[in-house]
C-alpha cells in the first residue's frame, strides 16, 4: 500500500489549518452558544450495563455486590468503563454537560485525563460504519462545552462513550434548538461479557472509544459488558457470582496479568465450572496474558509469565477432558507485536497495542459466536 507525501511545510500547513479550524469552531460555539435542548441520558438508558439495581445509575455492579466481591472490585467497579450512549439528530453542533465524580481532573500515571475522564464521540457515516468524531478535554469536575460544531448536514447515529476510570455523576447531551433528536433506546440483543483486568478495564487507551472491548464490539456489532477491574481481575467465586446472573453472547476471561501460577492453578477451571453450570450453552473464550514488552531482559517476568500461562494451559486441558463445550483459548504471545511497540509502561496497551489485541482476538470471537 502506497501513501502520499506530504512535505514538512505542507504538514505543518495542514496542522495549524487544522488547529486554528477547531479553535474557531469552537470557541465560537463556547463564547456565543446557540439556545440548546437538553437531553438526560438517564431517561432512555445507558449500554453495557448488566444490571439495573446499581448505587448509581452509572455504575457498572449492582448495589448489593458491595461487601460480597473484594472492596477494590466495589470500588473500581463505580468507573462507568465501557458504558455508553447511543441517540440520533441532525444537529450541526453536539455538546455535552458532564460532571464526574473525581476531579478536577483526575488522572493516574499512565494515562491522560481524556482517557480518565472524557466521553468520546462516535459516528456513522454514510456507509453505516462507526468512525470517531470528538472526545472532551476534561479540566475540571463537570465539563459543559461543544464536543463537536460545523457538521455537515444530515441525520446520524452517534454513540458517547463515558470515561474509562472515573465514575459519573450526571450526563447530558445537548443540541442547538429545532435540531432533530432521537433517544436510541440501549440493544437488548445478548452482550458479550469481558471479566478482566486493567487492560480490559480500558488503560492506557488515550480515549474512552479505544479499549480492546470497546473496538471489538464496534467491529462485531454487539452490545458489550466491560468488568474490568484495575489490579483486582482474580477469578474470585465472588465475582463469579455475578458473572453468571448475566446471560451473554459469549464470556471472555482475561485475568492472568493479576495472577499467579498457583492462584491461577486454584481458581480457573472453578471459575469456568461454576459459569458452565449456570450457563450450560454459553461459549467462554480464555485468554492468556500478553507478553510485557520488556520481558526479554527480565527473567523473572518470563518465569512469572512461564509459570501462569503453564497453570492457565493445563485448567484449559483439563476443562477439555471433563468434556466441557464451547470453550476457546487465545495465546498471550499472539495479543500483542513483536516490535514491542505497543505499550505505554510494559504492561498496558497503548492504542496500538489495543488494536492488535482486537485483530488476535476478533476471528476467535467471530468462531465461538458463529459469525
Amino acid at each position: 500500500m502506497t501513501y502520499p507525501q506530504i512535505s514538512r511545510r505542507g504538514f505543518l500547513g495542514v496542522s495549524a489549518a487544522g488547529i486554528a479550524a477547531s479553535i474557531v469552531s469552537t470557541g465560537f460555539a463556547q463564547n456565543n452558544p446557540p439556545e440548546l435542548q437538553w437531553f438526560d441520558v438517564r431517561d432512555w438508558g445507558l449500554e453495557g450495563k448488566g444490571w439495573t439495581d446499581t448505587k448509581s445509575f452509572f455504575d457498572r455492579l449492582p448495589a448489593r455486590a458491595e461487601g460480597k466481591v473484594p472492596a477494590p472490585v466495589w470500588n473500581l467497579s463505580r468507573h462507568s468503563a465501557g458504558l455508553l450512549v447511543n441517540f440520533r439528530s441532525d444537529a450541526p453542533t453536539i455538546w455535552v454537560d458532564h460532571v464526574v465524580t473525581k476531579g478536577p481532573p483526575h488522572t493516574q500515571d499512565n494515562m491522560a485525563p481524556i482517557g480518565v475522564s472524557g466521553v468520546d464521540l462516535y459516528a456513522t457515516n454514510p456507509k453505516g460504519e462507526w468512525k470517531w468524531l470528538a472526545v472532551s478535554r476534561p479540566k475540571a469536575k463537570e465539563t459543559k462545552a461543544a464536543l463537536i460544531s460545523e457538521l455537515a448536514p444530515g441525520e446520524r447515529d452517534y454513540r458517547l462513550y463515558l470515561p474509562l476510570y472515573n465514575g459519573t455523576e450526571s450526563l447530558k447531551i445537548g443540541v442547538p434548538a429545532g435540531s432533530s433528536f432521537t433517544k436510541v433506546a440501549p440493544r437488548t440483543e445478548k452482550p458479550i461479557v469481558f471479566y478482566g483486568t486493567s487492560i480490559t478495564h480500558g488503560a492506557s487507551a488515550s480515549r474512552p472509544g479505544m479499549p480492546h472491548p470497546a473496538i471489538l464490539g464496534r467491529r462485531l456489532d454487539k452490545p458489550v459488558i466491560n468488568l474490568g477491574f484495575s489490579g483486582n481481575g482474580r477469578m474470585e467465586k465472588e465475582v463469579g457470582d455475578f458473572l453468571i446472573e448475566l446471560d451473554p453472547c459469549l464470556y471472555v476471561i482475561d485475568c492472568l496479568p493479576n495472577m499467579t501460577g498457583d492462584i491461577v492453578a486454584q481458581r480457573s477451571a472453578p471459575l469456568v465450572r461454576q459459569i458452565r453450570a449456570a450457563r450450560p450453552e454459553t461459549p467462554i473464550v480464555l485468554v492468556e496474558d500478553r507478553t510485557y514488552a520488556n520481558a526479554e531482559f527480565l527473567p523473572a517476568t518470563q518465569a512469572r509469565q512461564a509459570a501462569s500461562r503453564k497453570a492457565f494451559r493445563e485448567a484449559y486441558k483439563t476443562l477439555q477432558a471433563e468434556g466441557v463445550k464451547k470453550l476457546w483459548y487465545i495465546e498471550g504471545e499472539k495479543l500483542l507485536g513483536e516490535d514491542r511497540e505497543d505499550t505505554i509502561d510494559s504492561s498496558h496497551p497503548n492504542d496500538l497495542g489495543f488494536w492488535r489485541q482486537a485483530n488476535a482476538m476478533e476471528p476467535v470471537l467471530r468462531e465461538a459466536l458463529g459469525m
